[in-house]
């Protein structure tokens, strides 16, 4: 790196791992906000590129994206994956720095993660958002914080920047409890209403005499519009969420209700309706793909 990053010098210095599909437009909100950000080679050089040129700078590795910055937010795929990265950080890091989790992680990997942590005197905060990609350009996420009261004071000022709700749920592991609660819901409803239209195929119903009548009772939902309101169009792209990520959510739910009551008979289901998908060789396909002809037909 040869050059500073724009930004505001009195602001914290901002790592990003991940500028992804979400990724990409939480850290344009940082940079909007005037925070120096240093971000990742990613493996789609487009949203790096694109960061470089609205002012953040690229770090070559983990190692000097930590020497740039005071607080690091990682926005990856899994609970493996950030303990990875979590691992090759760990010799870089300095005390009093912090690092975000933002993506959808098991509960008991992030308790595990911030004792890590901690033991290096580095505070840290799982921050799992939801939204998708519209909401996160527009800085309008909502965050699930799990972090200690001080870590989350210190915190909320970036999370406000690309979140428009921020909500404190407890101490490390209750944000992504949060969060699996609310994931639960959603690829409960995804199963649901890709079920429930392949039936209204194979019974002959047309799709959009169903889907408007529908989205005027109780039935409507989010997921509704952007699964069928786009389908009934041709257009199976709606909900950009793949297959993967929503059985590795899944799971985590399920592993979470295990440690609970140990009781989750509908989740099962669900969890059975994602496995099938993935093991037919679906699972970088997005959820409402699932209504596909090639799926439907597979």
């Amino acid at each position: 790196m040869t050059t500073q990053p724009a930004g505001n010098s009195e602001l914290p210095r901002v790592g990003f791992v991940g500028v992804g599909i979400m990724g990409h437009g939480m850290a344009s909100c940082l940079l909007r906000a005037g925070y120096q950000l240093t971000v990742i080679a990613h493996k789609n050089r487009i949203p790096v590129d694109d960061l470089v040129a609205n002012g953040a700078q690229e770090a070559a590795s983990l190692a000097e994206l930590a020497a740039e910055s005071d607080v690091i937010m990682l926005c990856v795929s899994s609970s493996a994956v950030v303990e990875q990265v979590v691992n090759e950080l760990a010799a870089h890091l300095k005390a009093g720095m912090t690092v975000i989790d933002t993506g959808t992680s098991s509960p008991v990997s992030t308790q595990g993660v911030a004792a890590q942590l901690a033991a290096l005197d580095v505070a840290f905060a799982e921050a799992p958002v939801t939204g998708g990609v519209k909401q996160a350009a527009a800085g309008e996420l909502g965050a699930l914080v799990g972090a200690n009261e001080a870590t989350f004071a210190n915190v909320r000022p970036l999370l406000d920047a690309c979140c428009a709700q921020v909500h404190h749920f407890g101490p490390p592991g209750a944000g992504n409890t949060a969060k699996l609660l609310n994931n639960y819901m959603v690829t409960g409803l995804i199963a649901l209403i890709t079920e429930t239209f392949s039936k209204a195929d194979q019974a002959n119903i047309d799709w959009q005499k169903l889907y408007d009548v529908v989205i005027c009772g109780s039935a409507d939902s989010g997921a509704l519009r952007r699964i069928v309101g786009n389908a009934v169009k041709g257009d199976f792209g709606g909900y950009v969420f793949d297959v993967k990520s929503a059985l590795k959510d899944v799971n985590y739910f399920c592993e979470m209700a295990e440690t609970l009551d140990g009781k989750s008979p509908l989740a099962q289901a669900v969890q059975q309706v994602f496995a099938q998908a993935n093991e037919a060789g679906h699972g970088d396909r997005l959820v409402s793909e699932l209504l596909s002809p090639e799926v439907r037909q597979h």
